[in-house]
């Protein structure tokens, strides 16, 4: 057995790997936690890097969690090489492990670079080569049905060519499915995150499906060679599952496990667990999903099913015109008419599709399937709207800010801290890390939003006289799972190699992102830096602005998201020191630039979430309702985690140098701004404007490669 294009060896070593890997489920000795060092050495050495203590400390405490059952919480900061130091210890273990994360490119390097080295470096002494292996969701996957039978008719007229759909076979979109088709024919995974270049959403979603859409490996032709069903059986074979926070998502809180068995889950980037989690279980009622249901049933479903949903889905349609946005608490009987008769009339086309399934028709299988997904979609959310649980929030949501659109209704969890704390810390032990974990210096907030109660939290240091047994007892049926929090540090001197400066002179911000103090301070900051600047901006409008600004009185190049992809724009500002990149929040946790590129990073003011934001409002006035202070609960750790992951784009290796300048007063003069301050890096701090201009100047100075900028005026 081979890891296929994940395989952590050459070609020519997949045989040997197989003979000497161990199934999962076999059991596998566990590595003293004595060696974990020795491991750790050898790990680091294989991929060049440079053992640091936080690592080895962070490493160790991973080795203990899993030893004793317990729950883990690690802060580790930039540099220190947190992936090795978890997946150490989890290979030494031998349990199956789940590695779960946020985003794609840490995927990719757990994958691609971590994994094939450290289980080279482990061979040895581990005397097996464990396999890995990526796990996403099925839509993920190209769909060899589609890709080769036809995709279902949005008319309901059965299945119809892509191609000629979508512009023929010289158009855009055209080209792009005839490109999927040939890769198809070339591609081992199927996955699309393989595909370079890659296609649009909208060619992509010709030719895969969701998993309610799919036929089923038994029922499909093309089962035995399902990219997505070929992931799966190479999941269960493994011994690293590495996926994504969606995926966990959906296996813990849908009841339906979607992960193969496993002894350990490792929680990478879990600062972005619980917005992750809310995505997954958050659901909208459209009237362009109830549009698209009838049509799709039209063919299969009998017409007083389909009549009764077209009624149901025009009445919505007109009631939604008008709709207001914002938090509906309890829904008005019209809505609530309106939303039963789409509930019951998905209720009728669902069983009418079911009737008609063994009648001998021919090519109705994809069709009738997609149809039946979308039913039964509308069916559910349409349900739990009308439930009217205390644990949901319902809102009505344009789409856009500026009320052009049909509204559609919205339902999210209140909290997802049930939820997880139900779904993720039975019967395995759970660590969590990230950089940014600590909020005003202490993980109860982070804790508590991921299940993790503040009263079950274990002393931080383990002593000679714990019970190992003692420590599991929150395990298992235990309603409390018990947990320890570290914080391994940096391998940086952020005192030495930062400052966090505050504009204490400016006014306070207010709703409106023209302030004038504020674009001249930005102005006279970007003088001195020489450009270098990543402007971080709680609104689009705000970063908007601030770029003409810069650009009418400066001659440095100022770059703004969403006038090129991502990144592209992060490639241009990291080739050119001069050059300036403004934008929102993907480039608050997005950016990776390292070097004289970056040496300035400008927060406009502090990213409270929008007051109107109806989740958010909620979730404030709930922990308000229950005697806690919501305003810190819920609007100031937003925020907080926010500023923290921003003011860590500045020191991404050991020579950076650098300032963090919030343009916010507030910081500085509002009883809550120390929360603020000590969530970010250790930085130097002050609040002199001309001991930051002098400091930028001689940086600026110092750097290479340098071309003097002047102003205009």
């Amino acid at each position: 057995m081979t890891n296929d294009s994940e395989s952590p060896l050459p070609a020519e070593d997949a045989a040997d790997a197989a003979d000497s890997a161990e199934a999962p489920d076999t059991p596998v000795e566990a590595v003293p936690r004595a060696r974990i060092p020795e491991l750790l050495h050898a790990a680091v050495a294989s991929v060049g890097g440079v053992e640091r203590p936080g690592q080895l400390r962070m490493a160790e405490a991973v080795a203990d969690a899993v030893d004793h059952g317990e729950h883990l919480l690690v802060q580790a900061g930039t540099g220190t090489g947190k992936s090795l130091a978890y997946l150490v210890p989890a290979l030494a273990h031998g349990d199956r492990v789940v590695v779960a994360t946020a985003t794609l490119a840490l995927q990719r390097q757990l994958v691609e670079r971590d994994l094939p080295r450290t289980v080279e470096a482990l061979h040895p002494v581990l005397r097996r080569r464990p396999l890995f292996a990526m796990l996403k969701g099925r839509s993920n996957y190209l769909c060899l049905h589609r890709a080769n039978e036809g995709t279902p008719s949005e008319e309901g007229e059965g299945l119809f060519d892509p191609v000629e759909a979508m512009g023929g076979p010289t158009g855009k979109l055209g080209k792009e499915v005839l490109r999927l088709r040939d890769w198809a024919d070339e591609t081992e995974t199927g996955d699309r995150d393989d595909m370079s270049p890659g296609v649009s959403d909208k060619a992509w979603a010709q030719l895969s499906v969701t998993s309610k859409e799919c036929l089923g490996a038994t029922r499909c032709a093309y089962g035995q060679e399902c990219f997505a069903e070929k992931a799966r059986e190479r999941a269960k074979l493994a011994d690293v599952v590495v996926t994504n926070h969606a995926m966990l998502a959906i296996d813990a809180i849908e009841g339906a496990p979607v992960l193969p068995e496993h002894g350990l889950l490792i929680v990478d980037e879990a600062h972005e667990l619980v917005n992750r989690v809310t995505g997954a279980a958050t659901a909208e009622l459209t009237v362009g999903a109830v549009n698209r249901t009838v049509k799709r049933a039209a063919r299969l479903a009998n017409e007083k099913a389909v009549d009764a949903l077209q009624a149901a889905a025009e009445n919505y349609h007109g009631l939604m015109e008008t709709a207001q946005p914002g938090r509906v608490e309890e829904l008005p009987e019209y809505l609530a008419y309106a939303v039963t008769a789409i509930r019951d009339a998905a209720r009728q086309v669902i069983t009418s599709l079911g009737e008609t399934r063994d009648k001998g028709l021919t090519d109705e299988d994809a069709v009738r399937k997609q149809a039946m997904a979308s039913a039964e979609t509308l069916h559910e959310t349409a349900d739990r709207l009308l439930q009217d649980s205390e644990y949901d929030v319902v809102w009505i949501d344009r789409g856009d800010r500026f009320g052009l659109g049909t509204a559609s209704l919205r339902v999210a969890p209140l909290s997802v801290s049930g939820l997880l704390r139900e779904g993720l810390y039975k019967e395995r032990s759970v660590v969590l890390t990230s950089a940014t974990l600590k909020l005003g210096g202490d993980f109860n907030g982070v804790a508590a939003s991921v299940g993790l109660s503040s009263e079950a939290r274990l002393p931080d240091a383990r002593t000679p006289g714990d019970n190992p047994e003692a420590a599991g007892e929150g395990f298992g049926d235990e309603p409390v799972p018990q947990w320890r929090g570290i914080d391994v540090g940096s391998p940086f001197k952020y005192p030495k190699q930062g400052i966090l400066y505050v504009a204490r002179h400016l006014a306070d911000p207010g709703r409106d992102p023209e302030r004038p103090d504020m674009l001249d301070e930005l102005t006279e900051l970007i003088g001195a830096a020489g450009g270098r600047t990543l402007g971080l901006f709680s609104s689009m409008r705000g970063a908007q602005t601030a770029a003409e600004a810069m650009r009418e009185r400066l001659d440095n190049r100022v770059l703004l998201q969403g006038e090129d992809t991502l990144g592209e724009l992060i490639r241009e500002f990291a080739s050119d020191a001069t050059t300036c990149l403004f934008g929102t929040l993907s480039l608050w946790q997005g950016v990776d630039v390292p070097g004289s590129a970056c040496q300035l990073v400008v927060m406009d003011r502090i990213p409270f979430p929008r007051p109107d934001d109806p989740l958010m409002s909620a979730r404030q006035k709930d922990v308000e309702q229950r005697g806690g202070n919501g305003f810190m609960a819920v609007a100031a750790t937003h925020a907080a985690l926010l500023m923290a992951q921003g003011a860590g784009r500045l020191v991404r290796a050991a020579d950076d140098r650098g300032v963090v300048a919030v343009l916010d007063p507030r910081v500085e003069t509002k009883r809550y701004g120390g929360f603020f301050r000590s969530s970010m890096p250790e930085f130097w701090y002050t609040t002199d404007r001309n001991q930051v201009r002098r400091s930028l100047a001689a940086i600026d100075a110092s750097a290479e490669p340098v071309r003097p900028v002047a102003k205009r005026g």
